[in-house]
């Protein structure tokens, strides 16, 4: 049987979601959790990647089991074992040939910039000193909305097989004192979403203007870009599933 888990979780501990040799992930603690509570090994098969430091408030992953009792039951008792900055939302059953990954049509992240020195947001968002004028940096934000090739944004010699995402929302709003910025797209490629930012926020501070993401993006060259900004401002928040991978869906 193979069932789908949703869960989220606070990324400073961890360097990321995917298993490790030799650092602490996400995957290895849930993993861990799971096959005890079990009596046998669980395998869990992540949506993707998040870096090092980087927070999901919505994350998925598939697993096998033969059987799993009592769903609530489980995920009340492995949420009970598991530590304060990883919990289990819900599990479900899904149809034998769904696949986290690859079944995903959408993902969301956001990135929070604060706008002042706040010490209950050292952790949770990216601090910058000067103004940013928002609308030049939306104005940019929108030459990067299709289906285009993000290579000059993506972490250098990875083993993906195209560097082509369609990107379907990328916007920035002012929210309570913060600059969050939204931006969703059928996949994005390893570091994308911090080094956009990175060259937003420079569009923003006035060093490039915003047409000069149209020469960044033909370039295909990461040294293009600005520079990527640090992990604990961003979150995973949302992935899309079509309802034909649930179980008699």
């Amino acid at each position: 049987m193979r069932f789908f888990i949703q869960f989220s979780y606070f990324g400073k501990a961890y360097h990321g979601w995917q298993n490790q040799p030799n650092a602490i992930t996400v995957q290895e603690v849930l993993e861990k959790a799971m096959s005890k509570l079990l009596n046998s090994p669980v395998a869990l098969m992540g949506a993707g990647r998040t870096d090092t430091g980087v927070h999901a408030k919505m994350m998925y992953a598939h697993f096998d089991v033969d059987s799993l009792g009592d769903i609530p039951e489980y995920v009340f008792r492995l949420n009970s074992y598991l530590p304060n900055d990883i919990a289990v939302d819900r599990i479900f059953e899904v149809e034998d040939d769904a696949h986290a990954r690859f079944h995903a049509t959408s993902r969301t992240y956001e990135y929070h910039i604060a706008k002042s020195k706040d010490p209950f947001s050292t952790d949770l968002a990216y601090f910058v000193k000067k103004d940013l004028d928002i609308q030049l940096m939306n104005d940019a934000a929108e030459l990067l909305l299709g289906r285009k090739d993000f290579e000059c944004f993506s972490k250098s010699n990875t083993d993906v097989f195209t560097n082509i995402c369609d990107l379907r929302e990328a916007q920035w709003k002012l929210e309570n004192n913060k600059l969050v910025f939204t931006i969703t797209a059928d996949r994005f490629l390893r570091n994308m979403v911090r080094a956009i930012v990175g060259t937003l926020i420079n569009v923003g501070l006035g060093k490039y203007s915003p047409d000069y993401v149209n020469t960044i993006l033909k370039s295909k060259d990461r040294t293009m870009a600005g520079v990527s900004v640090p992990a604990k401002g961003l979150y995973l928040t949302s992935i899309v599933y079509p309802n034909t991978i649930l179980k008699n869906g």
